[in-house]
């Protein structure tokens, strides 16, 4: 599908007026018809209690995909800004789409290119990873100087389908090989001396939270 196609299901004729207004709800259908892999909702949903409770603004985003996580953090509040990041062209092209039918173009900045070469100086509050699963350590320690005092970063698909735990779910020799790489991150997360770090493994595909104790 077209990603201009794909924009026009993510719209429903509202009764007033006939305006014509945004659909979370189809955003969440056309993820789930298309494969793309977005937010589980009581993922999305712990994450945007977090956001709220802690007053967060600036936020940093690794993978947007079709920006249904940016969408659903920048609908909380006028003051967000989030930086959000996506290396493949068209599902940022969908994103751009999806985020005008918002209309929160002022508030959701997509950058099209690849995390490795995103440089910024800009403090987050909040920097959401869910984006390639074997480079979350790498992520953690690019962005690490960008997290604001007292922020956090929140990393998702730490269970990914429940194979860390029972690596036997999957004969994929890449799966394999990437869960091992996530059993050692979370291993870290926990170890670590800098990092303090929440595990949640029963919301969302497993979710951590992760402050830095000293940068």
């Amino acid at each position: 599908m077209e990603y201009e196609e794909a924009a026009r299901c993510s719209r429903l004729e509202a009764n007033e007026g006939g305006k014509t207004m945004p659909s979370i709800n189809e955003l969440e259908v056309y993820a789930q018809e298309n494969h793309v892999p977005i937010m589980m909702k009581t993922g999305i949903k712990f994450i945007l209690e977090l956001i709220r409770n802690q007053a967060y603004t600036r936020i940093l985003e690794l993978g947007t995909a079709i920006g249904y996580s940016a969408i659903r953090m920048a609908k909380l509040s006028p003051q967000i800004q989030i930086d959000t990041l996506e290396n493949d062209p068209e599902r940022a092209q969908l994103a751009l789409a999806n985020i005008a039918a918002q209309q929160l173009e002022a508030q959701i900045h997509v950058h099209a290119l690849d995390i490795a070469q995103f440089q910024t100086d800009q403090q987050y509050d909040l920097i959401f990873v869910d984006a390639a699963k074997a480079q979350y350590p790498r992520y953690l320690e690019q962005f690490r100087a960008n997290l604001a005092d007292g922020g956090v970063f929140v990393f998702d698909n730490l269970n990914f389908h429940g194979m860390v735990e029972d690596p036997s779910l999957t004969e994929n020799k890449g799966t394999r090989q990437m869960i091992k790489k996530l059993r050692r991150f979370r291993e870290m997360l926990m170890t670590h001396p800098d990092y303090l770090t929440q595990f949640y493994p029963e919301v969302g595909d497993g979710v951590a939270v992760v402050s830095l104790l000293r940068k």
